[in-house]
């Protein structure tokens, strides 16, 4: 829930928010298509609402080799630059063993194999967290 000016609760979100998290959910099924074609595997989404103020998705997926990871990225960063996305940060290359894609409400990693595995965010992110503190 957010408060108003007056203090009082609001039990509904402004249609601001509800229209910006809809635009994310397409933007996320735009991205996991971008995936496929990239030919990364076992893509996962992670809804973040109530979750975390990072963000509302993450998605993970994986790439076969350091040159594949960074072939994924580079055409993932080239399609949200081509959808209008002009907010696109990515760290983790040159190493190409990690790369993160953050849109501002989208995160998207791109991993290795094992580099997947030894920091399992889908575990950390899936599992039932507390909500974060809302500013007053």
């Amino acid at each position: 829930m957010r408060t108003t000016p007056e203090g009082a609760r609001a039990s509904t979100p402004p249609s601001e928010f509800v229209s910006e998290r809809r635009d994310s959910a397409a933007l996320v099924d735009q991205i996991v298509h971008w995936l496929d074609d990239a030919k990364a595997e076992d893509v996962a989404v992670i809804d973040l609402k109530g979750k975390s103020s990072i963000g509302d998705f993450m998605v993970i997926a994986t790439g076969r080799s350091d040159r594949h990871v960074s072939a994924v990225a580079d055409q993932i960063q080239q399609a949200l630059k081509d959808a209008g996305q002009d907010r696109i940060r990515m760290e983790g290359q040159p190493q190409c063993d990690w790369v993160l894609i953050d849109t501002g409400d989208i995160i998207v990693h791109v991993f290795q194999p094992e580099i997947r595995a030894f920091y399992n965010l889908e575990k950390m992110w899936s599992a039932d967290r507390e909500p974060e503190p809302t500013a007053h």
